[in-house]
């Protein structure tokens, strides 16, 4: 079942901004996130705020869903009118499964959003999908609503490795899906994949990065599972039933994603994902990881807007609720302070292909860069140039590194 939000300070029910957020507001670039709490079935591992239809109970519906996201859409215009973004430079639909909401949904808050601030010319707008939710004709349909970018949920192409994650869809589908998108006319497509699956052999892994790095995609995301608490996973780990995931067997499978995707043409950009070329890169995932401003719609869903991050209420009847009765549906929300914004700098940064400046590193903590560097975790060139930068080696030791640079 979806995790618990973190604490914080009340958001007015108005929604409102202290006047020194609001002064920069889009500075770094504005994004909009949509969140689609829905799924036809729960994966095993999944705890993300998500519901099937037995979950949700009555006062949430698809149905009335995209009637529910404009009203928030018209509270953040009313919340940043004063200091509206210049733009919008990234959509990102995510869930879920956003693709249960038919296209004409999609599509009018696509279309709401643009009416609201504008969406810049060459916005990059991406929908998450899984492959069994989408038809050559509904990725057409999508297309034309202005949707430039799909993600698809692969996570495996052996049919063993699907059924320990729950997945339903065929070993096949997501590649063929991706051709779909293609052949639909959208300018990006990725593969997400998950890595370190109990029981998933070297092989089977091998086979995924085969069909993946064929499929003609332009980007692919690549995630060490994680078995969370309060999963059907974690559950049936505890009883015995499955293995806990190795994390030598982890790094083993990262290593090998790194050179099939390397030599199929790939480049990291960042630890857990590649594009073929830099237009390829998923902007509004550097919008989060550069400290861009971005609002986030739907139950659940986390804003940032000028050091201000706020969290929606997370369950859709309350989140329905709440723009009901006039009121934002944000839970609660925290005032980040220098410090805060300079440690989620380190950690974000550091995991960029660009790299961190060395500037950014505290004079206490300058030592530990010079450690990593002799330890093979950084890159000599790019070190001299006054920049830390990942090796391949420090990828799979990322977390440490930063744990070293960081007060």
């Amino acid at each position: 079942m979806p995790g618990l939000l973190p604490d914080g300070e009340p958001v007015p029910d108005d929604g409102s901004l202290p006047p020194a957020a609001l002064a920069s507001t889009g500075a770094r670039g504005f994004g909009v996130y949509l969140h689609v709490p829905f799924c036809a079935s729960r994966c095993g591992y999944c705890d993300f705020n998500t519901y099937t239809a037995s979950e949700l109970g009555g006062g949430a519906s698809r149905d009335t869903y995209a009637d529910t996201v404009l009203a928030e859409l018209a509270l953040a215009a009313r919340v940043l009118d004063e200091a509206p973004p210049a733009r919008v430079d990234t959509v990102f639909v995510g869930g879920g499964t956003p693709t249960l909401l038919p296209p004409d949904d999609l599509a009018r808050i696509l279309a709401a959003i643009d009416a609201t601030w504008g969406l810049a010319a060459d916005a990059e707008v991406t929908t998450e999908a899984n492959p069994e939710s989408v038809t050559p004709e509904s990725l057409k349909a999508l297309r034309a609503a202005g949707y430039t970018r799909i993600s698809l949920g692969m996570q495996s192409a052996a049919p063993g490795v699907l059924a320990i994650l729950d997945r339903t869809h065929s070993p096949g589908r997501a590649t063929a899906a991706a051709t779909e998108a293609r052949e639909a006319g959208f300018d990006h497509v990725n593969l997400d994949l998950i890595y370190g699956t109990p029981g998933e052999s070297a092989d089977d892994f091998a086979q995924s990065l085969a069909r993946v790095t064929a499929a003609g995609v332009d980007h692919v995301s690549a995630y060490a599972l994680i078995v969370e608490d309060g999963t059907r996973l974690a559950a049936r780990m505890r009883r015995g039933e499955l293995p806990y995931p190795s994390d030598d067997v982890a790094a083993d499978r990262y290593l090998a994603a790194e050179a099939a995707l390397t030599a199929a043409g790939f480049s990291w950009y960042e630890v857990s994902n590649w594009a073929t070329s830099a237009a390829a890169r998923c902007r509004h995932n550097l919008l989060y990881w550069t400290g861009g401003d971005w609002w986030g719609l739907g139950p659940g869903a986390h804003s940032h807007v000028g050091g201000v991050r706020w969290w929606n209420v997370k369950h859709p009847t309350a989140y329905a609720s709440r723009l009901a009765a006039g009121r934002s549906p944000g839970l609660a929300r925290e005032l980040l302070t220098a410090a805060d914004r300079h440690v989620e700098d380190v950690m974000l940064r550091l995991r960029l292909a660009d790299g961190l400046p060395l500037s950014a590193v505290a004079p206490a903590q300058q030592p530990y860069a010079d450690r990593a560097l002799a330890d093979g975790l950084l890159e000599p060139a790019a070190h001299a140039a006054g920049r830390a930068v990942l090796t391949l080696r420090g990828r799979l030791l990322a977390d440490a590194v930063v744990r070293d640079l960081l007060p």
